[in-house]
């Protein structure tokens, strides 16, 4: 009997030995298991969701093999984790090692096809702030701009859930860019408005998202050619990044932009904020647009001399010389409340016939100014006209250069020094007091 059986064993053996084995696939394990919900599925429906699961895989590995031997030889690695990745579901680190991916310059070709064919097959697995930005590099290589625009707003239309209102902002604010380069400005304002409107319902919100949220509201006010507005996104599209991160030309290009927008608003009188910040520095080596900055300082410092000695250049720059005459009555008012400024505030009763000497405004418009200062609010105080005198009693505070630092060191030296007069005076004329 013992004989028998195991003799029996042995055929057993030898017949597993010799028949062809295949690897059963993850996909037909869950739908063989019991606990699987494709057993709720009709039949007919859960034949076509085990080929297409198993097609699915087969696709992905003949895929990432494909784009592994087209991809540079620095970049191959990146794509043998790829495979790793996805058959194990490590699916974080999976996107963090797209991520890296994606900013290789030498991935550039392949981003269309990974993101179409690769990443939309784990998509809603994965964090969908960090999906919309590998669908956003991957839409810088799309033909041209109306087929960015319907790849983007599909990418909108993905995330746009509940629990992915900041990736569907990301990529709402990534449709208004596109709809702006399309010269929609209509569209994108729209998209930017139902941004805004959501982002406002955050308690915190990703730097990233601001930023990007910043940096199309602004190139939306340029093409609107609204200054102002411009002049306030720009400046905190820069407070959200690093602007080492931008290159020469850019810097270059948003310092330029800044300073026309500085110039030409009609709302805007204290530069300080742009003079301080460091992308003002893009222009100081600029042969072509170095003036630019030394206008700027003009107009904080009043200076019509430099404006004066500049002028030219403005002439010869065919926006702000459209705007000529608005910057002549810039620049006088700039020149007023510098000359109020430097005066001690016990000072500031100023006759019409000092401010003409000072701004070289004719003596008949030197009314109109004041009150043109006292409107912005520049100024405050009150004109008498029978006197011809100006008693000012407040200035807009402004970022002070060296050179108005030194100035206002000199007033607290006379400050100081009148007050240990008025001590001593004090001292000598209540001697007897103080003996007393």
């Amino acid at each position: 009997v013992i004989a028998g059986f195991w003799s029996i064993l042995c055929k057993l053996h030898l017949l597993e030995k010799t028949s062809p084995r295949r690897k059963i696939t993850h996909s037909e394990l869950a739908i063989r298991s019991p606990s699987s919900r494709s057993e709720l599925m009709p039949d007919k429906t859960r034949a076509c969701s085990s080929s297409l699961a198993n097609m699915s895989a087969d696709t992905i590995s003949d895929f990432l093999a494909e784009q592994r031997d087209k991809a540079p030889e620095e970049l191959q690695h990146n794509i043998i984790q790829f495979e790793d990745y996805w058959e194990r579901k490590l699916w974080h680190q999976l996107t963090d090692s797209l991520g890296e991916f994606f900013a290789h310059p030498g991935s550039a070709p392949q981003r269309l096809d990974f993101y179409k064919v690769f990443i939309l097959k784990f998509a809603d697995k994965i964090n969908q702030l960090k999906l919309v930005d590998l669908a956003l590099k991957a839409a810088d290589e799309c033909d041209d701009d109306d087929e960015k625009l319907a790849f983007l707003q599909g990418v909108a239309t993905k995330v746009d859930r509940p629990n992915s209102q900041d990736a569907f902002v990301y990529a709402s604010v990534a449709v208004a860019r596109v709809e702006l380069d399309l010269e929609d400005l209509d569209g994108a304002r729209k998209d930017l408005d139902a941004a805004e409107s959501i982002v406002d319902t955050f308690d915190s919100v990703e730097t990233v998202i601001h930023a990007a949220f910043y940096d199309a509201n602004a190139s939306y006010y340029q093409r609107k050619l609204d200054f102002a507005a411009y002049y306030r996104n720009a400046l905190r599209y820069l407070a959200c990044i690093d602007i080492s991160s931008l290159s020469a030309n850019e810097r270059h290009g948003r310092a330029h932009h800044l300073s026309i927008a500085a110039l030409l608003s009609d709302s805007i009188y204290n530069f300080g904020e742009l003079l301080l910040h460091p992308i003002l520095d893009a222009l100081k080596d600029s042969k072509k647009n170095a003036w630019l900055r030394d206008l700027l300082f003009a107009f904080n410092q009043g200076d019509l001399a430099t404006f004066d000695v500049l002028y030219g250049n403005i002439t010869s720059t065919p926006l702000l010389n459209e705007h000529a005459d608005h910057l002549r009555q810039k620049i006088y008012l700039a020149s007023l409340t510098e000359t109020i400024f430097r005066r001690p505030p016990h000072d500031r009763a100023i006759t019409f016939a000092d401010i003409a000497s000072e701004t070289k405004v004719r003596p008949d418009e030197i009314e109109h100014l004041i009150m043109k200062a006292l409107s912005l609010g520049l100024l405050r105080g009150t004109i008498d006209q029978v006197d011809g005198m100006a008693h000012i009693t407040w200035v807009q505070p402004k970022v002070l250069d060296l050179k108005q630092i030194g100035n206002m060191r000199d007033r607290l030296l006379e400050w100081d020094s009148s007050v240990n007069q008025l001590g001593n005076w004090i001292e000598a004329a209540g001697g007897d007091v103080w003996a007393a």
